[in-house]
């Protein structure tokens, strides 16, 4: 990788923005500055004042085939030869394309983003003042130069034509780097105009930007590291925008097919397949793209017969070392293995985004999948598989840089699930720990804990106290299914219940909407009591049901807190021991401390969800 750092004027730009020699990379978003902000960057620019830099990528990169687009504005033929991409600097120089050529209609937005039309005139009488009236000077006026009131039914001001400019004073920008000088020709204050080119226009013809000029030689990994560090405050440049456009130029597919690949139009067909599936609606883009990397870097790892295998990997720079070939050959195949995770996440309970702990272990889990392929569904991999997703969430180790843990899973649980008699049990299996005084902790629905005992609870044949309903994927919208309080945060308050124990997830359990009303407020054996009225059923059944939530039904009928907590504390416990296959350290009777420093700036306390 090279680069230069030049300086070139702004004329230079503009010659080479209009005639296609600049041009954008398809990753770069639309344009989208809004009037405002045009009229400031003109006011910079006529002050003299850097507006920062931009960074340009010669093209005929054999490694990076970006396709060009044309920048928004500019007459220029789609597929004109572009001698150098726009990396940094889009809405800067589109705006300045727009303002200071051609019409000089810019194609903009009000601060509410209503689209709208503007031109940008300069005061000359304000502007030869000094630089302090120049914000003053600088106008924006509607695209036809003509300015209502009145709902569009009055005229106010009107400089639609060159004499109607020169009449009111008003020069067009557009003519800045155009021709000014014909204009002033037949401008009536011939000192104005002197002492206006003298203030204005010549300093302007002189005003310089830098540049980072980026060779041939720059590689996508580079191209990102370095846009990310440069475009400070601007819009975030991801894998997969990089990638949408080197898809875009691939040439091999181009010849095969006559047409460009592209991304977007492919993703989006990925998520008409996936909107079925609602746990899968906050699956992004480049979860997807780290999912091909994974299986893309291990065949490359299992093929290569060399004595150093390149690495399975998902990190952003093997991402963007993606090709083609490599999205093609797994991208249909991953489509059909998140679809199968979603039917997997529902077996555990797990029906839509928000009460899915972890978003990120979707993409080892259709990986896994992937290289599995049927094994995947057979009772003893199933099984493995299940007590490996509740590891990774219970002992939650999907919160911090889990990439390593991405591949470390791809690379040891198909094996292990398959029962290979080399395989080792996976880290993420003999990483996982859980301690009774989590439970403590355990207050909101931030935390993946919370929501994988949350789920396991709904798959411990827990049904809703009133209506007898198991609390499953076709029930659970229809209830209105959350996360309510047992003994409801009035009593506890009433009653002097520490918020700790309040809080915990041991005080909490799934009901529906309208047995979390009846409940409202009041004492555990008062709403008990209301619900066998209401419901039309004996005490021993509405036990049955509320032993289904792992909740001591003795212990609620008599308003003992404290022997509720600790017998559904240790019936928790027994859960969380039953789902990871591993002991659950009681560690509360022992006087520890709950570790709760690292969870309670994420965890804030929830709002109270009882009706009281």
């Amino acid at each position: 990788m090279g680069f230069q750092t030049p300086l070139y004027e702004l004329s230079y730009y503009l010659d080479r923005t209009t005639s296609g020699k600049i041009q954008l990379p398809d990753f770069q978003r639309g344009y989208k500055w809004e009037d405002e902000r045009i009229r400031q960057l003109l006011v910079t620019i006529l002050r003299g004042h850097p507006l920062g830099v931009v960074m340009l990528l010669e093209t005929g990169n054999d490694q990076i085939r970006f396709k060009p687009r044309p920048i928004e504005g500019t007459n220029v033929v789609p597929g004109t030869h572009a001698e150098s991409l726009l990396l940094d600097g889009q809405q800067r120089l589109t705006s300045l394309t727009q303002a200071l050529t051609g019409s000089g209609v810019v194609h903009t937005m009000d601060s509410r983003g209503k689209r709208m039309d503007r031109r940008y005139y300069v005061d000359m009488a304000l502007a030869v003042q000094g630089e302090d009236r120049l914000d003053e000077a600088v106008v924006s006026l509607p695209g036809d130069g003509i300015e209502r009131t009145n709902f569009g039914k009055d005229i106010q001001r009107d400089v639609s034509t060159p004499d109607k400019e020169r009449a009111a004073g008003l020069f067009p920008v557009s003519l800045l780097f155009g021709d000014a000088m014909s204009w002033l020709f037949d401008f009536d204050d011939r000192d104005l105009g002197k002492a206006f080119n003298t203030a204005i226009l010549k300093p302007a013809a002189s005003y310089n930007i830098p540049a980072i000029e980026l060779d041939k030689n720059t590689s996508k990994s580079a191209v990102a590291t370095v846009f990310e560090k440069v475009n400070v405050g601007g819009l975030s440049l991801n894998v997969f925008e990089l990638l949408t456009a080197a898809f875009a130029g691939d040439a091999d597919y181009f010849r095969q097919h006559g047409t460009d690949f592209r991304l977007n139009d492919d993703w989006r067909e990925t998520q008409s397949k996936f909107a079925p599936y609602p746990v899968l609606a906050g699956l992004e883009n480049t979860d997807f793209l780290q999912a091909v990397t994974l299986l893309a870097t291990r065949k490359r790892n299992l093929e290569y017969s060399g004595k150093r295998p390149p690495a399975v990997s998902a990190k952003r720079e093997d991402v963007l070392k993606l090709t083609l070939d490599d999205y093609l050959e797994w991208a249909g195949q991953l489509r059909e293995a998140f679809i199968w995770v979603s039917d997997f996440l529902a077996d555990r309970h797990i029906f839509g985004t928000r009460f899915l702990p972890y978003p990120k272990q979707l993409v080892p889990l259709a990986a896994i999948r992937v290289v599995m392929g049927h094994d995947a569904d057979l009772l003893g991999p199933r099984e493995k598989l299940v007590r490996w997703f509740w590891c990774g969430i219970l002992g939650e180790l999907y919160g911090g840089a889990i990439e390593t843990r991405f591949v470390r899973d791809l690379e040891q649980v198909p094996g292990w699930a398959r029962g290979d008699d080399a395989a080792t049990i996976p880290n993420t299996v003999n990483d996982a720990t859980f301690v009774e005084s989590r439970l403590h902790s355990l207050r909101t629905r931030q935390a993946a804990a919370y929501k994988g005992i949350y789920a396991l609870l709904l798959g411990n044949e827990a049904r809703d106290w009133m209506e007898d309903k198991a609390l499953d994927k076709v029930q659970y919208t229809s209830l209105a299914v959350d996360i309510h309080h047992i003994f409801p945060k009035k009593w506890c308050d009433g009653h002097k219940i520490d918020d700790e124990r309040r809080e915990s997830i041991v005080n909490k359990t799934a009901i529906s909407a309208v047995t979390n009303r009846t409940i409202g407020g009041s004492a555990p054996s008062i709403y008990l009591a209301a619900i066998e009225k209401k419901a039309q059923i004996t005490s021993v059944r509405l036990n049955d049901l509320v032993q289904a939530h792992l909740v001591p039904a003795e212990h609620l009928r008599a308003d003992d807190f404290d022997a509720y907590f600790v017998g559904r504390r240790a019936r928790l416990c027994e859960l969380v021991e039953e789902a990871m296959g591993k002991a659950v350290p009681r560690d509360v009777d022992q006087g520890a401390q709950e570790d709760s420093a690292r969870f309670e700036i994420s965890e804030i306390e929830e709002l109270p969800d009882e009706v009281e």
